[in-house]
């Protein structure tokens, strides 16, 4: 039982390794997924807070999955509106297998 805890931990791991932190703010970390070998149908960002997640687009910021508590959610799209094209400038270098830039937090 515990190498089949563990197991899934270090697989956990290796996935957040994949999802680079963008920014961070009112205790809630923004990521975005990278993996360049399969193309996704929408640039979009996931925002994690406490044990709640919520996939946001960015091309058109709405929800695609997931949810926040209400506060944190608003918080999450008013950044994301104001830093859409930047969201937009890491989603591509992501895509081509570069490093994102941190984006400014919500102040």
């Amino acid at each position: 039982m515990l190498f089949v805890v563990f197991a899934a931990a270090l697989a956990a791991l290796g996935r957040m390794r994949k999802l680079p932190e963008i920014s961070r703010f009112f205790g809630i970390i923004i990521r975005m997924f990278v993996e360049p070998a399969v193309r996704h149908h929408r640039p979009h960002f996931h925002a994690y807070y406490q044990n709640d997640v919520v996939i946001i687009a960015i091309d058109a910021i709405s929800v695609i999955a997931g949810g926040l508590p209400r506060r944190q959610q608003r918080m999450v799209e008013a950044w994301a509106e104001i830093h859409q094209d930047e969201l937009l400038e890491d989603w591509a270098r992501l895509q081509a297998g570069k490093q994102p830039f941190a984006i400014e937090q919500l102040r």
